[in-house]
């Protein structure tokens, strides 16, 4: 089927068949098909949608228009878990060592801080030393005698998508729910893993505001995983405000050791139990989310899981000695503190408009070949429900060597993210919903 007669269908909301969709894609992907009928596929596929077939098909194809690693010979399940990106979101840094202490083999594969949400890589890179690219032989071996091994995505890996995102991003289609699956599951599918927990975040800092759409995006993630044979769960999880009191690399590492150590702030401890708890389900060490999360907390407890994270960075490269001694971390050389411009109650935060604050920092990018300063970033004092006093500290911005902004623009930009309020107020749950069937 010719590609025009593709679009056409699309357009009209008639079916294509699956076959036509993946020629379509390989045939892009290889420079036959132009950027302009890609661009009006992109456009008719926005409007219209997709059918789970078609879905599987483009998923499919991108995948396989790259290298999908093959990690069968590798003893026991493996699994993976992904986010869909939020402000302070620095779970998977503790996650993998979690999961791998409890007996689960984690390929990890993720990507850099774009905007207002940040990067794994960005956090990893942070520590001293750490690799994020290694070649794949290096990353199997590490994967089975390790546990873990946490990298970036090569060339290889799903080069469609990559063509194909690059392009959504100049047509405004972006924000369809089926581009976006289809992106997120051949990137993560290509990892050679049997099963994946993903967290679809819903709020003001995340890239879904409204349940209703996340929901529909963890429906149709899910769908695809199993589609394709793989043990898949999504939770969707709050993002409203920061997730725990940090936001910026190396300050999110240091929230990470405490965590690992038995402390952290309460929200960031209960999403990162409650995701890895589900991951040790799907690798067959536990037999209900109840008994994964009490092996995950018992992995905190007795510092298997911070050991775990120390063998982790030293097999990559990294100076383990930063995460025992954590003044090793990159530090800013000065903190200025965010007054509260009024007495009361914190009742809501503008978490996107936190995050861009640290991207203007430093800690973040708005392309992705820009750099970021792994110092940079900030610190959350008061959240939803806190009693504030006016003048009293609501946040500290530690300041990098090279600020997108003064930094009296970002503390005024960060004064208007806190609503404070009479009162009263309280955040709402963590986890708004468990999702383990597709869209039918």
């Amino acid at each position: 089927m010719r590609p025009y007669e593709v679009i056409h269908r699309k357009r009209d909301g008639r079916p294509v068949p699956p076959e036509a969709i993946a020629d379509l894609v390989a045939r892009y992907a290889e420079g036959s098909v132009p950027d302009y009928q890609m661009a009006a596929f992109c456009m008719a596929v926005f409007f219209r949608g997709m059918s789970e077939p078609e879905l599987q098909a483009l998923t499919g194809a991108m995948l396989r228009s790259g290298d999908v690693l093959d990690l069968s010979d590798i003893p026991g399940a493996k699994v993976d878990k992904h986010s869909t990106g939020g402000v302070g979101d620095k779970t998977s840094l503790a996650i993998a060592p979690l999961v791998a202490a409890c007996g689960v083999k984690v390929p990890m594969v993720s990507g850099r801080g774009l905007g207002h949400t940040g990067g794994t890589l960005d956090k990893l890179q942070s520590i001293p030393g750490f690799q994020i690219h290694l070649p794949v032989e290096r990353f199997r071996e590490l994967v089975a005698s390790v546990g873990a091994c946490l990298v970036g995505q090569t060339d290889r890996i799903a080069p469609a998508d990559r063509k194909l995102y690059a392009l959504r991003d100049l047509t405004a289609t972006v924000e369809s729910i089926p581009l976006i699956a289809g992106s997120i599951m051949s990137k993560k599918l290509a990892e050679g893993i049997d099963g994946l927990v993903l967290d679809v975040k819903v709020g003001s800092g995340a890239f879904m505001k409204r349940l209703p759409d996340a929901v529909l995006l963890a429906r149709t993630l899910v769908g695809i995983g199993r589609g394709m044979g793989k043990d898949v769960v999504a939770l969707v999880t709050d993002m409203d405000q920061p997730l725990g009191r940090t936001v910026g690399n190396a300050l999110e590492v240091k929230e990470i050791l405490h965590l690992l150590h038995g402390g952290g702030p309460a929200d960031l401890r209960e999403v990162t139990v409650v995701l890895a708890a589900e991951m040790l389900v799907l690798g067959g060490v536990a037999a209900t989310p109840a008994e994964g999360r009490v092996l995950v907390e018992q992995a905190i407890a007795d510092g298997r899981g911070f050991r775990k994270l120390c063998e982790i960075v030293e097999a990559q490269g990294g100076d383990p000695r930063a995460l025992v001694e954590p003044d090793r971390l990159p530090r800013a050389e000065r903190v200025v503190d965010v007054l509260a411009p009024a007495t009361g109650v914190v009742e809501a935060i503008d978490a996107e408009a936190v995050g861009l604050a640290a991207m203007a920092l430093g800690a973040g990018r708005s392309r992705v070949e820009d750099p970021v300063d792994p110092a940079a970033g900030l610190e959350v004092w008061k959240k939803i429900g806190d009693r504030v006093e006016a003048g009293e500290p609501i946040a500290a911005m530690h300041l990098g060597l090279r600020p997108l902004e003064p930094p009296d623009a970002v503390a005024a930009r960060l004064r208007a993210a806190w609503r404070i309020g009479a009162g009263p107020a309280s955040p709402g749950p963590l986890v708004l919903q468990r999702i383990e069937e597709g869209v039918t």
